[in-house]
């Protein structure tokens, strides 16, 4: 059973901080709102200490997001417009000649606590009804909820390795398959993955992190004006939330215009084909095995110039976006610290890239022989 005031939260945004009331924490925030932006990013795995705005900035942003029609009083929150990507359930419907009814609601943020077993995760299928009764009677789980969504892990590194493997599975496939004693059910699961953890309580499987776009560290603000800036935030907030969050209105509204804008541009940029020699060579270079890098820095640089209002994506972008992509991508030994990224050697190695790209005259086809 859940208090009063967990309702509350859960059915308005009157107590949520606002995102852009956040003191610093930069690269969080971008990180997150590249991901608002473009979903093919495959979400960011923040780490760092705790009472760093990690979970004030996640749930700050579903405030941000633009609304999602749905049909009606599906578990799997289908897209009306969208018939392949249907549950079973709305294409029969679809198939009979029913019209669907049709609701505007925000996007969900649905957390996954560290306890779920794999039926709360991914459902279960009453195998008793099936067997007597002819049809599959299919319980939905979180990621049925999170269907076009944001699926939320605090200490991610801490959740078991099963858990982990069915949501990765359904995020890459965009579709969750569960199979009980022969039977099957499968309904779309189209989400993003946020993840936060405490490097100090241990690490995430390699395999699993390259399998989360972007990999951002946060730490705790050092500059003591900005900290009392939080104090004094916080105490506002406290003080007055109907206040404070009216005191914001006006730059959370610009935000999400700005999102809004930025989703729309997003299928209309120019992505110039040099560019994705120097994607391939700069991975080349840091000698990252996973292709997934090569497209999170692809699909990064799109959300990047469609944030900024550009019809182009520019270098610029491929660099930003290579310095969020890489850092937990870069060959490890397991025994060993492993190599931090810096962000001037991306810049410095894209431009020489550049350069050998451009010297050689193959910016737009095959070397010639």
């Amino acid at each position: 059973m859940r208090v009063r005031g967990e309702l509350l939260l859960e059915n308005t945004n009157f107590y949520q901080y606002p995102f852009t009331a956040i003191v610093d924490q930069e690269e969080l925030k971008k990180a997150l709102l590249l991901n608002a932006v473009n979903p093919q990013i495959r979400g960011v795995l923040i780490r760092g200490g705790s009472g760093t705005a990690k979970s004030t900035a996640v749930r700050g942003l579903l405030e941000l997001l633009p609304e999602i029609k749905v049909v009606e009083g599906c578990p799997f929150n289908c897209d009306p417009e969208q018939v392949d990507s249907q549950c079973p359930s709305c294409q029969e419907k679809r198939l009979r000649g029913e019209k669907l009814p049709v609701s505007t609601r925000r996007r969900k943020l649905v957390n996954l606590p560290l306890n779920a077993t794999e039926d709360r995760v991914a459902g279960s299928i009453d195998i008793s009804k099936a067997l007597a009764e002819g049809y599959k009677s299919f319980a939905p789980g979180l990621l049925a909820e999170a269907n076009r969504g944001i699926l939320y892990i605090d200490e991610i590194n801490l959740l078991d390795d099963q858990i982990i493997d069915i949501l990765l599975d359904a995020a890459a496939l965009g579709v969750n398959i569960v199979e009980r004693e022969g039977i099957s059910f499968s309904h779309p699961s189209r989400f993003f993955i946020i993840g936060t953890m405490n490097p100090e309580e241990g690490e995430l499987r390699p395999q699993i992190a390259d399998r989360i776009g972007l990999h951002i560290n946060v730490s705790a603000i050092d500059e003591a004006d900005k900290r009392v800036e939080v104090m004094k935030r916080y105490d506002s907030f406290l003080s007055d939330p109907v206040k404070f969050r009216q005191e914001y209105a006006s730059a959370q509204n610009k935000l999400k215009a700005t999102i809004q804008q930025a989703i729309d541009l997003l299928s209309e940029l120019t992505f110039p084909p040099e560019l994705y020699y120097v994607i391939a060579r700069l991975t080349a270079y840091f000698k990252v095995t996973s292709h997934r890098a090569d497209i999170t820095i692809s699909q990064c640089a799109r959300a990047l110039a469609a944030l900024e209002g550009r019809q182009t994506v520019k270098l610029d972008h491929i660099k930003e976006a290579a310095y969020l992509a890489l850092g937990h991508r870069l060959p490890k030994d397991p025994f060993e610290p492993g190599p931090a990224l810096e962000r001037r050697d991306v810049e410095r190695q894209v431009e020489i890239i550049k350069e050998a790209i451009e010297e050689k005259k193959t910016l737009t086809g095959p070397k010639k022989q």
